[in-house]
């Protein structure tokens, strides 16, 4: 029958005073209070950190971008004139042996 007995019964403990207890209550409370104040402003400061990271990377992309965009316009503009100036040499070589073509001929007649 001993050892049906439990070895760790609660043990009754005396009435605590109505005023300590309030007293502890309000401790804890404020405790809470001053606990939550404390991690709203680490919050807020790691958001407003977290907020200028963003205008930072922001502004990069947006320098990034603009400077891609005109690499692809010059790149454009310079290969449109490069393939104009090579059609044009076509135009200009191809139109030379039609004409030297032409005048061969009209030199044997002659």
């Amino acid at each position: 029958m001993a050892l049906s007995r439990k070895s760790y019964s609660y043990s009754k403990m005396d009435k605590e005073d109505p005023q300590e207890i309030l007293h502890r209550r309000a401790q804890f409370l404020i405790y809470k209070v001053l606990e939550q104040a404390n991690s709203r402003r680490k919050q807020s400061c790691l958001r407003i950190k977290i907020s200028k990271l963003k205008v930072k990377i922001g502004k990069r992309l947006k320098r990034l971008r603009k400077r891609i965009m005109s690499s692809v316009v010059a790149t454009r503009v310079g290969i449109h004139g490069h393939v104009v100036s090579q059609l044009k040499a076509l135009k200009r070589l191809f139109g030379r042996e039609k004409q030297t073509l032409l005048t061969i001929p009209s030199l044997m007649i002659k």
